[in-house]
């Protein structure tokens, strides 16, 4: 395993994971619907639906001009009505602060850690300094906690970077308005901490999408999807190997796939209800599952989508549904003046089933109108062509046999932190081309990419734009246009199925 450098204990432990899914080493027979993960079922009495107020977490308000402050912290919330939950936060909350910045003003960010275990914070889909990028070994570490990296990682790791107690994160926000999010990025610990609340919005504004008369204010809703399950007192429950975070990482062997929970949450809240206008307004959709896809509707309404990932689409499209993948985002518009003040519109999941089928209700209760209308173009289209492409590179997303083991790889190697899988230059565009054998969301850190294709075919309505994560499916084949555009340094390509990127599902690439 020298060539790897993956520590006996991971073998032993994915050995054993990979006969408990022998369906994944025979082909992923098994595995090939609609479910990415498996179901963990809660242990709590859940609330019916539509019980709870749709929170609105809370603006970031800089310290000073251009400067922000953030502390991760625990804290104790009520998620389930009656219960209580321990969250690990930013700033104590679940989702954290929602940042809410113009393009061209950079911003610095200061995140104080008082957790009991490190932090790696990830800006997802930022045009980012790789120093500032949350690198999966670049930690802020608790002040006096003994923390010994080289004990606590499935990898042997020449360097890490550790900052006592806080650190500066830099984002020249050079980039179009869109909707991103921030969450934990720790080496081998991101699915048990960002499932533990660390994780919130982050949207960009810009003049072109101000001459839009797009909803806003009330009118505009940031909503971030996730799902969860909850242990008997109302804590959360995960199948996290050492509950401590400072142990042996990983999940049980029988999650190795990914975890999906019982409960869907938006912003925070267990299948929530708010009130509407009967007129038009924005959601802004940000899957920050673990693992869990969902295909949204809104009973008889038509979802206009306006962008995607990485900002606005050319023009707006409609949209019956819309499937979304861990790290996705969409943004849409809808027109509650098409039903009845009085009326219940219930935002469904067609991917669940008990309960995972709704998301969340709109109560239309009253007349107002936002002022806004659907524009009919909404940015110039930026696109690449074959003439721009200078390189193409494959990257196969597969379980894979490693010395006699079966391990989640990239080109068949488990994460090497110490090798890069390409070096593109800065300021071109090459093609990839993804592979899978199970569900994917394959996303890159930095560089913004269009799709091209899907199985030789165009893409699908889902891919229209610039995106920086992509729902690569079972034994599909995708390729994108990727535009290195922004800074040079070391940056990721990984699985954003938060479970299959702790088990080393990640590979590095050198921007030169």
């Amino acid at each position: 395993m020298n060539s790897t450098r993956v520590k006996r204990r991971t073998v032993l432990r994915l050995g054993v994971a990979a006969a408990a899914t022998a369906g994944l080493a025979t082909g992923c027979a098994t595995l090939t619907g609609e479910r990415a993960g498996k179901h963990l079922a809660s242990d709590l009495e859940l609330p019916e639906p539509f019980q709870v107020r749709l929170p609105t977490p809370r603006r970031a308000e800089p310290v000073s001009p251009g400067r922000f402050e953030v502390t991760q912290r625990v804290a104790d919330v009520e998620i389930i009505p009656g219960t209580t939950t321990r969250v690990w936060g930013y700033d104590g909350m679940f989702p954290g602060p929602t940042f809410d910045v113009r393009r061209g003003e950079p911003i610095t960010v200061t995140i104080h850690n008082d957790l009991p275990a490190p932090t790696s914070t990830h800006l997802h889909g930022g045009v980012t300094p790789a120093d500032s990028d949350g690198y999966p070994t670049d930690l802020i570490v608790p002040t006096g906690l003994d923390f010994q990296p080289g004990l606590h990682s499935h990898m042997e790791v020449k360097e890490w970077r550790l900052h006592d107690g806080s650190r500066e994160y830099e984002y020249p926000l050079d980039q179009p308005a869109a909707t991103l999010w921030y969450h934990d990025h720790r080496m081998d610990f991101t699915a048990p901490q960002v499932w533990r609340g660390l994780a919130g919005m982050f949207l960009i504004r810009d003049d072109d999408e101000d001459r839009l008369d797009l909803p806003r204010g009330e009118y505009e809703l940031p909503l971030l999807l996730c799902d969860r399950a909850f242990e008997a007192d109302g804590s959360f429950k995960y199948p996290s190997i050492d509950d401590s975070l400072l142990g042996e990482p990983g999940v049980l062997d029988e999650y190795h796939q990914g975890v999906e929970g019982d409960v869907i949450l938006v912003n925070g809240a267990p299948w929530p209800q708010t009130s509407v206008a009967n007129t038009l307004y924005r959601l802004r959709f940000v899957n920050a599952s673990n693992a869990r896809r969902f295909e949204l509707s809104m009973d008889d309404l038509i979802l206009t989508q306006i962008g995607s990932d990485s900002g606005l689409l050319p023009e707006p499209q409609e949209m019956a549904t819309v499937t979304i993948a861990p790290a996705e985002r969409f943004d849409v518009l809808v027109d509650f003046s098409r039903v009845p003040i009085g009326s219940q519109v219930v935002l469904r999941n067609r991917l669940g089933a008990d309960g995972t089928d709704v998301v969340m209700r709109f109560n239309v209760d009253r007349e107002a109108d936002s002022g806004a209308t659907v524009p009919t173009r909404l940015v110039e289209p930026v696109t690449v062509s074959p003439d721009d492409e200078v390189a193409a590179r494959t990257f196969r997303f597969a379980l894979t046999h490693v010395d006699g083991h079966e391990m989640w790889t990239i080109n068949g190697r488990p994460f090497d932190p110490d090798a890069s899988l390409a070096s593109p230059r800065l300021d071109t565009v090459e093609r990839w081309t993804f592979t899978s054998d199970f569900h994917h969301p394959v996303h890159v850190h930095m560089a913004h990419f269009q799709v091209l294709t899907r199985n030789g075919k165009p893409p699908a309505p889902e891919d229209a734009g610039w995106k920086d994560t992509v729902d690569l499916r079972p034994y599909e084949v995708v390729e994108v246009a990727i535009k290195f555009s922004g800074h040079r340094g070391r940056y990721m390509i990984h699985c954003h199925n938060l479970e299959h990127e702790d088990m080393a599902m990640m590979a590095n690439f050198d921007v030169v």
